[in-house]
């Protein structure tokens, strides 16, 4: 179960890497959320505000806490952050 879990996350940000991000709004906010990405995403995360960081190549969500607001790593259910592979050059 887990394999197949493995494969699925690694095909889908295999195919969100060499989807050309759009232009990010304010923040860095894209404006519409590959899909790869949001078929991995928790269900638990504010997917109207996700940002994508190229420094560390993840994905970022804008969290709404009882006393701050602040950008958290987007995590499939499993936990994991979710990334993209560099690209090469």
């Amino acid at each position: 179960m887990t394999t197949k879990y493995f494969l699925m996350a690694a095909t889908a940000l295999a195919l969100a890497g060499c989807a050309e991000l759009e232009t990010a709004g304010p923040e860095g906010v894209l404006p519409v959320v590959p899909e790869q990405v949001v078929a991995l995403a928790a269900p638990y995360q504010n997917l109207n505000a996700v940002r994508y960081g190229p420094d560390d190549n993840c994905y970022w969500y804008l969290h709404a806490g009882p006393v701050e607001t602040t950008w958290l790593p987007l995590r499939t259910a499993g936990g994991n952050p979710i990334c993209t592979k560099p690209a090469d050059g």
